[in-house]
C-alpha cells in the first residue's frame, strides 16, 4: 500500500514539475527571454531537482513557484551567479575570512560560517560582498546539490556597527527566494542584548515558511546543534581549525586507509606544495620505525594484476557488504550508491559497498577520499577502470569507530585517453582540473532495531519479561510525574517569595508614611 501511495506521490510531483515548466516557457519566456540567463532557463528544462526545490519551497502552488523563479532567475541574472569565479571577487574579501564553509553540524548539515565582528556597513562595497556570499553559495550547490546549508552567525566581539540590516536581508533572502530548500537551519550565537531589536525585525523578514529554522544559541546552547569537533574554543569546542587565505577551505576530504596504509603520492599531488609536502612526508617515513613507501600504480601492470586478483577474490572481498540500489549517471563513471552510504552499530552494517561502472572508450583513473580517513578502510582507494568495465570498492569501518552523518566520501574520476605504462601518481599530478569527474556520498546511520514487546504467551520467562518492561514504563511515567511536580513546587515557592518581597516592601512604605505623618503633625 505504501508504494502505490509512493508511486501515486511520484507521478504528482512529474506533473506539478511539466505544468510548472510548461506555465514559465508560455508566461515568462514569451516576450522576455532577455531578463534570464539562458543557462538558467535550459538548466531549469533539464534539471527535476532543482524544480523540484522550488516547489516544494512554495508548498506546490504552482503561482507562487513561478514568481520565486521569476525573481531567483532575474538576481542570477543581474549578478552574474555563473560566472563568479574566485578571480572575479576582491582579494581581501576572501583574506578577511568574514564568511566561509567549514565542518558539519549534528545532522551532517554543512555549516555556513558568518564572523559578524569581521562585517562594516559599508555602501561602496555592498555589491562585492553580495557577490562574495553568492560565490560559497554557488560553489556549495554545485558540490553537493540537494544537501542543505546550517548557517551559523558568530556575533562574538560584535557591535551596533557591525549590524548591516540591508546585508542581513540581502542573506536571508539568499535562501528565502534565490536558493530553495537550501536552508536547514539559522543560528545566532552569542548575541548582545543590545541587538534584540534588531534581530525581532529579522524574524519578520524570515516568513513563515523559514521561521522556526531561527535559533539563538549561547555559548553553553551551541553544542546542541553543533559537536565540539566543528565549534572553534571560544564557543567551547575543540577545533583547531584557523581560516587562512590562499587557498580556500575544502571540504578536507583525505586519503583513507587501505590494506596497505595511507596512500602517500596521493595527498602529495593534492597540495599546491606538492614537492614540498612529498619531501617532508618521505622524510617522516623514512624516520619512523616502519616506513611507508609510496604507492606507485602503473596502470597497465596494475590492472592485469587486479584481474588476475580478482577472479579468485571477488566474492570473498564484497562478502557481508551492503550492496547499493541507486546508481548516479556520471559522464565517466556511473556510480552506485547515488547518494548515501549506510552504516550500522551491528558487525553485519559495517561494510559497504560502492560499485563504478565505466561508461567510456578509455581507461578512467579514479580514487577515493574522505573527511574522516582516520575511520574507513577502503579497497581499492586507488586505481583504474577498463572500458566497460565494472569495479568493486568495499568501504568498511575499522577498530572501535561508528559512523557518523558529518562523513564524506569523494570518488573522483579522470579519463585516461592515452593509455600506458604512465604512473597513477604522475597522472593525478598533471591532470586538468576541469576534466575530473568529482561525485560526493554522505553517510547515513542506521538506526538500531527496538525489541518490540510481544503478546503474553505461556512462558514464565516471557511473562517475566513483560513485567519487567510494564514496571520500567511505570517507573519512567512516575519520574515524569515527579518532574513536573517539582517544576510546580519551584514556581510556587518563587511566587511565595516575590509575595513576601512585596510585602517587605508595603510594610517599609507604611512606616516611611507614618513617619511623614508624624513630622508634618509637630508643632514648628
Amino acid at each position: 500500500m505504501a508504494e502505490v501511495d509512493q508511486h501515486e506521490s511520484d507521478q504528482e510531483m512529474e506533473k506539478k514539475i511539466e505544468e510548472t515548466r510548461q506555465r514559465f516557457k508560455n508566461e515568462y519566456l514569451q516576450d522576455s527571454s532577455d531578463k534570464y540567463d539562458s543557462r538558467d532557463v535550459e538548466r531549469l528544462q533539464k534539471d527535476d531537482a532543482w524544480v523540484e526545490g522550488y516547489l516544494t519551497w512554495r508548498i506546490y502552488v504552482v503561482d507562487d513557484t513561478l514568481k520565486m523563479i521569476d525573481e531567483s532567475f532575474q538576481w542570477r541574472k543581474d549578478l552574474g551567479v555563473n560566472d563568479l569565479t574566485e578571480s572575479s571577487i576582491p582579494k581581501w574579501m576572501f583574506e578577511t575570512g568574514a564568511v566561509f564553509l567549514h565542518g558539519y553540524d549534528k545532522e551532517g548539515n554543512k555549516l555556513f560560517w558568518f564572523k559578524v565582528k569581521l562585517h562594516i556597513k559599508d555602501a561602496k562595497t555592498i555589491l562585492d560582498k553580495k557577490k562574495y556570499v553568492a560565490f560559497w553559495l554557488e560553489r556549495y550547490a554545485k558540490r553537493e546539490p540537494g544537501m542543505p546549508l546550517t548557517v551559523v552567525f558568530d556575533m562574538a566581539e560584535s557591535g551596533l556597527s557591525n549590524i548591516d540590516m540591508d546585508f542581513v536581508k540581502y542573506i536571508i533572502n539568499c535562501f528565502k527566494v534565490y536558493y530553495p530548500k537550501f536552508l536547514s537551519k539559522m543560528i545566532i550565537v552569542d548575541m548582545p542584548w543590545i541587538m534584540n531589536a534588531a534581530w525581532k525585525i529579522v524574524k519578520t523578514w524570515l516568513g513563515p515558511e523559514a521561521i522556526s529554522k531561527l535559533k539563538f544559541a549561547s555559548k553553553s546552547e551551541i553544542q546542541t546543534f553543533i559537536g565540539p569537533e566543528y565549534l572553534p574554543p571560544h564557543m567551547g569546542g575543540m577545533d583547531p581549525f584557523k581560516y587562512s587565505y590562499p587557498p580556500l577551505p575544502d571540504d578536507d576530504f583525505q586519503t583513507p586507509i587501505c590494506d596497505n596504509g595511507p596512500i602517500v603520492s596521493e595527498d602529495e599531488t593534492e597540495s599546491k606544495e606538492g614537492e614540498l609536502e612529498s619531501k617532508d612526508t618521505l622524510e617522516s617515513s623514512f624516520n619512523s620505525e616502519v616506513a611507508v613507501k609510496p604507492k606507485k600504480v602503473n596502470f597497465l601492470e596494475d590492472s592485469l594484476r587486479a584481474e588476475d586478483n580478482d577472479k579468485g577474490d571477488t566474492s570473498n572481498k564484497t562478502k557481508g557488504a551492503r550492496k547499493p540500489l541507486t546508481t548516479f549517471r556520471g559522464p565517466l563513471l556511473h556510480v552506485s550508491p547515488a547518494e548515501e552510504l549506510s552504516f550500522g552499530s551491528k558487525e553485519t552494517e559495517k561494510k559497504c559497498l560502492i560499485i563504478l561502472n565505466n561508461v567510456t572508450k578509455n581507461q578512467v583513473a579514479f580514487k577515493v577520499r574522505t573527511t574522516a580517513p582516520e575511520k574507513y578502510r577502503v579497497k581499492p582507494s586507488s586505481s583504474c577502470c577498463e572500458p566497460g568495465a565494472s569495479v568493486d570498492i568495499v568501504v568498511s569501518l575499522h577498530g572501535g569507530y561508528q559512523a557518523s552523518p558529518q562523513d564524506r566520501f569523494l570518488v573522483m574520476a579522470a579519463e585516461m585517453e592515452n593509455a600506458g605504462a604512465q604512473e597513477l601518481a604522475q597522472f593525478w599530478k598533471e591532470v586538468s582540473r576541469a576534466k575530473v569527474m568529482e561525485h560526493r556520498l554522505r553517510c547515513h546511520v542506521l538506526e538500531s532495531i527496538k525489541a518490540t514487546p510481544s503478546p503474553p504467551g505461556d512462558s514464565p520467562m516471557e511473562a517475566g519479561t513483560n513485567g519487567n518492561q510494564d514496571l520500567n514504563t511505570a517507573l519512567m511515567r512516575v519520574t515524569a510525574c515527579n518532574a513536573r511536580l517539582e517544576q510546580k513546587l519551584d514556581k510556587c515557592l518563587w511566587v511565595q517569595k516575590v509575595l513576601i518581597g512585596l510585602v517587605l516592601i508595603l510594610m517599609v512604605l507604611n512606616l516611611l508614611c507614618l513617619y511623614l505623618l508624624g513630622t508634618a503633625q509637630r508643632p514648628s
